[in-house]
C-alpha cells in the first residue's frame, strides 16, 4: 500500500500547484491528487513487470547461445539458477499483476535497452555471482536476490530515473517509496502461494483514502488560520519572506495536528520535517521545526489539539 508519507507528499505537490494556478478549482485539484496517487501504484506494478523482463532477457541469451552453429559445453549446459527463480515463477502467474498490466496497458516493450542495462549491472554484482554459484538456489535465496535488485540495482539507477521522468511526470519522486513497497511484497510471498496471491493494495484501508481527501480539503479551508499562526510565531519574518513551499508544509502540519485526532503530534512533526529535507532548503528544516514547535504549544494551550485513541489519551 502507498505509505502515509508518500500520501502527504502527494497532497503537498497538488496543494502547491493549486495555489500557483490561476483557476483554483478544488474538485479538479482533488481529482488530480487521486490520479497522482494512482500513478504511483502503477509504478509499483511497472517495476514488478521489470523483474519478469530481466529474467526473460537472461533466458533469451541462454537460448541464443544454445542455438549457435558451434555451441560450447557451457552454451549447452548453462547455469539456470536465475531463470528458474521460484519467486519469479510465482510472479509470472500472478493474477493481480496480469490483470493490472492488461487493464492499464503497461509493459517494457519499448525499453529493451534498459532491461539489458539492468541485467548487465546485475551480472557484475557479487551477490548475484554468489547466487549463481549455488548448487541449488532455495526459495529464500530466490527472494533475497530480488530484494537486492530492488535496493542496490533499481533504486540508485540514474538511467531508470530518467526513463521514469520521460514516461510520467508523476513518477519523479516516487521510486524510493515504491521500492519499499516492492521489498515488502517480495518478503510476503511464501512457497505455497499460487496465482491468486494478493499484491499490496493501493491504500492500507479506507481510512487512508479518507485521510488524503480530508488533509487536502481541510488545509485549504484552514489556510487563513494557519497563515495567521505562522506569521505570529515566525519571529521577525513576514510571510512574504518565507519560502512558499515552507509555508505550505507548515500549513499541512498545522491542519494535521488539529484535524486528525488519531495521529500522534510527534508523528506529524517528524513526518513534515522529513519532507522538508527533500522539498525545501537546508536552512528550512530548523526554521520550520522552531515555528511548528511554537505553534503546537499555542494550539495545546488553546485546546485546539485533541488526541483520542489507544495510547494517545493524555498526550496533550
Amino acid at each position: 500500500m502507498i505509505s502515509r508519507r508518500l500520501l502527504r507528499i502527494k497532497v503537498l505537490q497538488v496543494l502547491y500547484a493549486y495555489y500557483k494556478s490561476d483557476q483554483k478549482d478544488i474538485n479538479l485539484s482533488e481529482k488530480e491528487l487521486f490520479f497522482s496517487i494512482g500513478k504511483a501504484y502503477e509504478l509499483y506494478h511497472f517495476i514488478l513487470l521489470l523483474f519478469l523482463e530481466i529474467v526473460d532477457y537472461a533466458e533469451a541469451r541462454i537460448d541464443l547461445a544454445r542455438n549457435k552453429k558451434v555451441p560450447s559445453f557451457d552454451d549447452l549446459n548453462p547455469n539456470t539458477n536465475f531463470i528458474d527463480n521460484k519467486f519469479i515463477a510465482q510472479l509470472r502467474s500472478n493474477a493481480d499483476l496480469k490483470t493490472f498490466a492488461e487493464n492499464n496497458k503497461i509493459n517494457w516493450v519499448q525499453n529493451p535497452e534498459f532491461v539489458k542495462e539492468v541485467f548487465n549491472l546485475l551480472q557484475t554484482d557479487q551477490d548475484y555471482i554468489d547466487y549463481m554459484e549455488l548448487e541449488s538456489a532455495d526459495y529464500a535465496a530466490d527472494k533475497k536476490l530480488f530484494v537486492k535488485i530492488c535496493t542496490d540495482i533499481i533504486l540508485p539507477n540514474e538511467s531508470l530515473c530518467i526513463l521514469l521522468e520521460e514516461k510520467s511526470i508523476y513518477w519523479n519522486d516516487d521510486l524510493d517509496f515504491i521500492v519499499s513497497m516492492l521489498v515488502k511484497t517480495i518478503k510476503q510471498f511464501k512457497p505455497s502461494d499460487g496465482e491468486e496471491k494478493k499484491l499490496l493494495e493501493l491504500y492500507k484501508n479506507e481510512e487512508d483514502k479518507d485521510y488524503v481527501k480530508m488533509l487536502f480539503r481541510k488545509s485549504i479551508a484552514k489556510r487563513d488560520f494557519c497563515l495567521q499562526l505562522i506569521e505570529e510565531k515566525a519571529s521577525n519574518w513576514d510571510l512574504e519572506r518565507i519560502a512558499f513551499m515552507d509555508v505550505i508544509i507548515m500549513q499541512l502540519a498545522i491542519t494535521e495536528l488539529m484535524e486528525f485526532n488519531s495521529i500522534p503530534t510527534k508523528v506529524t512533526l517528524n513526518e513534515y520535517l522529513e519532507i522538508t529535507k527533500y522539498y525545501s532548503t537546508e536552512k528550512s528544516n530548523s526554521f520550520i521545526n522552531g515555528v511548528l514547535d511554537k505553534i503546537m504549544q499555542q494550539l495545546k494551550t488553546d485546546k485546539k489539539i485533541k488526541k483520542t485513541g489507544r495510547g494517545l489519551i493524555g498526550e496533550v
